[in-house]
């Protein structure tokens, strides 16, 4: 009969592959680093594979309409002509850029732009936020979900409807000019109006998408814990200091990103919006980088240079991404992408 001393103690079961352990001293004798033990690239494919296969059909979209085109850029430094193809048309460095900022047209278009996004990043960007508050401010459910609803529809109409509508509204012959017309004051068309351009686009922008971009906040301001507001109020907190110290910083982050993502899409101000409405106002009102981009590529055949101003624009609006991205990581928030 073996003692108590010679009997074999069991050994310790090993950790899984998949659970961190430690694998080393350190040299003060202590526990070394973690290391984890990541599963097989093989063995994570086949564990995921119904969220890639989710995945695929819009990783094909992107890969195929944004990053397969982006080779054609090369044309910004060719004499492109259509019928001969990339491979014949000869290089011409930068002759294009050359030609493209000593037009005055470019940089007017480029004036245009900014004025239209500096507008549009003053009253259109809050507008989903202050409309999602509004909303959610409301105790009634279904009067919630039918103001939501009505909102929201005006983003699956085109463009045509909608300038066409507001052609119907505030046209020469619509119905405001009508009304005025009636009581005996002088007609005006904003739709035609120079001066009032800005404001007609920057209106039709919010009534279109304000319901679109209210739905991220919405979605933000579902996730606040309800237990935050009820302590606000036993604090003797009103309903304007609740929405400043509990719902404000609730979306703070959601804010940011969507402000990066914003100021990197700042030099697309809408292509189809301005294309239906510049005949009416005139090129010198409504030229914008997109419209300048397509009269002298598609239109008057001067490939060259509609594709050097498309490449000024992208390379400027990843310059923005990643400058607004910097200043999202300055202020402790993620931004569009981690440091």
């Amino acid at each position: 009969m073996t003692s108590p001393a010679t009997r074999r103690r069991p050994q310790a079961a090993s950790p899984p592959a998949s659970v961190s352990k430690s694998t080393a001293k350190s040299p003060s004798g202590g526990p070394g680093p973690k290391v984890r033990l990541r599963a097989p690239l093989r063995v994570r494919l086949r564990n995921n594979w119904v969220m890639l296969a989710l995945m695929a059909p819009g990783v094909l979209f992107f890969i195929g309409f944004f990053y397969v085109p982006m080779l054609g850029n090369v044309i910004a430094f060719q004499d492109y002509q259509p019928f001969i193809g990339f491979k014949d048309s000869p290089l011409v460095g930068l002759a294009n850029f050359q030609e493209l900022f000593a037009d005055p047209a470019f940089w007017e278009s480029v004036r245009n732009t900014l004025a239209f996004a500096a507008l549009q990043l003053i009253f259109f960007f809050p507008a989903p936020l202050a409309l999602a508050l509004l909303i959610n401010s409301l105790v009634s459910p279904r009067v919630k979900k039918f103001v939501q609803s009505v909102v929201y529809l005006p983003h699956f109409i085109s463009w045509v409807l909608v300038v066409a509508l507001f052609q119907q509204v505030l046209g020469g012959a619509g119905l405001f000019s009508n009304y005025l017309r009636d009581h005996g004051v002088s007609p005006l068309d904003v739709m035609s109006d120079p001066s009032t351009f800005p404001l007609l686009i920057t209106g039709q922008v919010i009534w279109k998408d304000i319901g679109w971009g209210m739905i991220i906040y919405l979605a933000a301001l579902a996730n606040v814990d309800q237990s935050l507001y009820e302590s606000a109020a036993v604090d003797g907190a009103g309903r304007w200091r609740r929405m400043w110290h509990v719902t404000l910083p609730a979306v703070r982050g959601v804010t940011i990103m969507l402000l990066v993502l914003r100021l990197g899409d700042v030099l697309s101000v809408g292509f189809e919006q301005f294309l239906l409405q510049r005949d009416a106002v005139g090129a010198r009102a409504a030229e914008v980088l997109d419209t300048y981009i397509y009269y002298h590529g598609v239109v008057y055949g001067d490939w060259g240079v509609g594709a050097a101003a498309g490449l000024v624009k992208g390379v400027i609006g990843a310059l923005m991404i990643w400058g607004a991205n910097k200043v999202a990581h300055a202020f402790g928030e993620h931004g569009v992408y981690s440091k």
